[in-house]
């Protein structure tokens, strides 16, 4: 069994996560950069303030997967989070074994690039004070023709920008090589940073709040037509970025107190924490930032700061200045949260045999997977060479079709497997939830202006991933090439 592959008592991972402390964690990793700085893109992906659907979607789509985390997390609460989930949902032998190497495999790239994204976020912040950090050196785009699905395309810069990403994550990789016990208080202190933010936002918006400048809707602005749906896709999609790492308390299950009443708990409190913040803070922006302003940053993909230009409305240059050092201050805290959930998943897979033997060792003294750690860390500097926009559309489309469908769709064929199986929390109104987060990711999907190029990543990465599962599986003598009477 899998639990018998662990490492000795001594090098098993602290309990040390309370509820606070957990809901703390997954807020700073929802909240991060993304709602600071993805504001323009959404507005400019629907053509004016009904991008707000995107956000309310986004919410209720958010809570149905996780109800769907909820239940897994609270009937498995071991650290892997999707890694555990999916091999016992499709049997740990079988189908199981290449589905959950699948989701490692994609997490190789996936997990990179959302902290990256933080980084990056954080970045174009800086660059408020210093517009000139967002000046290219150099960039250059790769293209690759792939045989009956297209082309492949990968872009990459080089400017100042990249260099205060690639700082920001040295700092973060720092901060989280310590014991578990010695990040609770740091995850409440961002996190205090995080909520104070949003809340002068929010207090200022509301206070200098133009009905007229928020609610001025285009007049086709609610037009049923292929524009209007294919904009509310890609406002999904970042929507959807936004809203994610309400899950991050899942790949931490072997160091939170009480997990089986703790994780359902931080999950279904930090959305709906978090979905009530987004939609207040949004709104405030619109009534103080024209969102014809809005748009025109979101299509030329620059001076997405809007968060410092709304308080220089207000305030003048001391608030866009301080606002700027909070909004930095908030993606560092995504950062650290996000390394910290992910650095666990890998080791998880280690120690299953499914994954490299070094990803399961951990630091003899202050006992965290200190390998991983530093892997992924590795892998998300080298990631900081590539905008935002396409590490934001690589990321959910690789992470949907990999992880977030099979396991929404898992839950269901687990409760027809496995009847029996203790389940501390059971999904409300089930199976609807997992039902409609599945059709929600579908849409968001295909129902977007040139969605067959991300899908290509998706591909890449799931062809790629099944064939290296086979040789691997095929020199082991395991699933599907063993023997009859093998084990």
């Amino acid at each position: 069994m899998a639990n018998d592959q662990r490492p000795a008592t001594s090098e098993q991972l602290i309990r040390g996560v309370g509820l606070g402390t957990a809901t703390a964690l997954n807020m700073i990793d929802m909240i991060g950069v993304g709602p600071f700085i993805t504001i323009p893109l959404i507005i400019s992906a629907m053509g004016g303030p009904q991008a707000m659907l995107g956000w309310i979607l986004g919410a209720f789509f958010a809570i149905c997967d996780g109800l769907v985390w909820a239940e897994l997390g609270a009937a498995m609460p071991g650290s892997g989070g999707s890694y555990r989930y999916l091999r016992e949902i499709y049997g740990s032998k079988k189908l199981g074994k290449l589905i959950s190497f699948l989701f490692i495999w994609q997490l190789s790239f996936t997990a990179p690039l959302s902290i990256a994204s933080g980084a990056i976020g954080l970045a174009g912040y800086v660059s408020f004070f210093w517009p000139s950090l967002e000046q290219p050196y150099t960039s250059r785009t790769w293209t690759l023709d792939l045989a009956h699905m297209g082309s492949l395309e990968i872009r990459w810069l080089v400017s100042g920008a990249t260099f205060v990403a690639i700082g920001t994550l040295l700092i973060a990789l720092l901060l989280l090589y310590r014991k578990i016990t010695s990040i609770g208080w740091m995850s409440k202190v961002l996190l205090g940073g995080v909520v104070g933010t949003i809340t002068w936002i929010i207090i200022s918006g509301l206070t200098h709040f133009n009905v007229d400048r928020a609610l001025s809707f285009p007049p086709d602005a609610f037009q049923l037509s292929p524009k209007f749906f294919l904009g509310l896709g890609s406002a999904m999609l970042i929507a959807t970025y936004d809203y994610w790492g309400y899950y991050n308390v899942c790949f931490l299950g072997d160091e939170i107190k009480e997990p089986t009443k703790n994780i359902p708990r931080a999950l279904l409190l930090s959305i709906v924490l978090v979905a009530c913040l987004y939609i207040v803070m949004n709104l405030s922006i619109l009534g103080v930032v024209p969102w014809q302003e809005m748009v025109q940053s979101g299509t030329e993909n620059n001076k997405l700061y809007v968060v410092s230009i709304f308080m220089q409305r207000i305030y003048g240059s001391w608030a866009a200045n301080l606002a700027t050092g909070l909004v930095m201050w908030t993606a560092f805290a995504s950062v650290f949260s996000l390394m910290l959930g992910y650095s666990r998943v890998p080791y998880a897979a280690a120690l299953d045999g499914n994954y490299f033997r070094a990803f399961s060792r951990v630091h003899p003294e202050y006992r965290f997977p200190n390998v991983s750690l530093l892997a992924l860390g590795g892998v998300a500097i080298l990631c900081c060479f590539l905008s935002l926009a396409d590490v934001i559309a690589a990321l959910v489309v690789i992470r949907i079709t990999l992880q977030f469908l099979v396991q929404a769709i898992g839950l269901i064929v687990l409760r027809i497997r496995r009847p029996d199986l203790p389940r501390p929390f059971r999904m409300w109104l089930y199976p609807f939830p997992a039902l409609l987060a599945s059709f929600g990711f579908i849409y968001v999907l295909i129902s977007r202006t040139n969605s067959h190029k991300q899908i290509n990543y998706a591909l890449v990465v799931l062809i790629t991933g099944v064939l290296l599962f086979l040789i691997r599986a095929w020199r082991n003598h395991e699933w599907p090439f063993m023997s009859a009477d093998s084990d």
